[in-house]
C-alpha cells in the first residue's frame, strides 16, 4: 500500500481542492454508455467470467488516472501507486455481498484468483465491509437496469474519497452491446476531466480485450 503525498500549496488544483473539500456534499456523478460487444463475444469465446473481465479492464483504465488515487489521509491528500477493488455480489436469497479482489496486470491471475474468491464469499455469506480501506474501487452491478443516472448511499464522511462505479444492463442497440456506467468521484480531488479520461482509456481497453 505504498502512496505519495501530494504537496497541495503547489498543487495546480489547490484552488479547487480549497473550494469543494468542505462541501455537505462533494460527489458528482456521470453516467454514460461504453460498447462492451468485443469484450462480450471474447468472453463467450474464451469461456470467461464477462463480469470479472469488466472489473478488471474498469480498474486496469482508473489506475492510470491520477485522479481515481487520490485519498485524504488526516489533513493530508495522497496518491496511492495502485489501487484493488470491491464489488457487490449477488446471492442465491437476493441479499448481496462484498468481495474484494487484489488488481493484478495479469488478467489470468486476475480471473482465477477472482472465480476463487466469489465462490468463497458465497458458500461462507459473510457480510465484512471494508470501511477502513481506500487504496480501492467500489463497484456495483446492477444487470437488470439499463441506468441513465445513479445515487449512491453515503455516510457523508468527507474524508472518504473512494470512487464508486456501477455497471448496468447490457443492451443491443444498433447491432452493438451497450453498458451504461455510472462514476461518482469526490470533487475536491477530481473532475469531469478525470472521468472523461476514465471512459476513453476504459473503452481503449474494451475495444483490445484479449487481443
Amino acid at each position: 500500500m505504498s502512496y505519495k503525498e501530494i504537496n497541495i500549496q503547489n498543487w495546480k488544483r489547490k484552488d479547487i481542492f480549497m473550494l469543494f473539500k468542505n462541501y455537505d456534499d462533494p460527489y458528482f456523478n456521470i453516467t454514460f454508455e461504453v460498447d462492451v460487444s468485443h469484450l462480450y463475444r471474447q468472453c463467450r469465446y474464451k469461456k470467461i467470467s464477462f463480469f470479472l473481465a469488466s472489473l478488471y479492464f474498469s480498474t486496469k483504465a482508473a489506475n492510470v488516472i491520477e485522479g481515481f488515487k487520490l485519498r485524504f489521509k488526516e489533513e493530508k491528500v495522497i496518491c496511492y501507486d495502485k489501487v484493488d477493488l470491491g464489488s457487490t455480489i449477488l446471492l442465491e436469497n437476493q441479499t448481496f455481498t462484498f468481495c474484494y479482489f487484489d488488481f493484478v496486470n495479469d488478467f489470468s491471475v486476475f480471473h482465477n484468483n477472482g472465480r476463487k474468491k466469489i465462490e468463497n464469499i458465497k458458500s461462507t455469506i459473510s457480510f465484512e465491509p471494508k470501511d477502513d480501506k481506500f487504496d480501492i474501487i467500489h463497484y456495483s452491478v446492477i444487470p437488470w437496469i439499463p441506468l441513465t443516472a445513479f445515487k449512491h448511499a453515503r455516510n457523508l464522511n468527507k474524508l472518504d474519497a473512494v470512487p464508486k462505479i456501477v455497471f448496468g444492463k447490457v443492451n443491443e442497440a444498433f447491432n452493438k452491446k451497450m453498458m451504461p456506467v455510472s462514476v461518482e468521484l469526490h470533487h475536491a480531488l477530481a473532475d469531469g476531466w478525470d472521468a472523461g479520461q476514465y471512459y476513453e482509456l476504459f473503452q481503449k481497453e474494451l475495444n483490445a480485450a484479449f487481443l
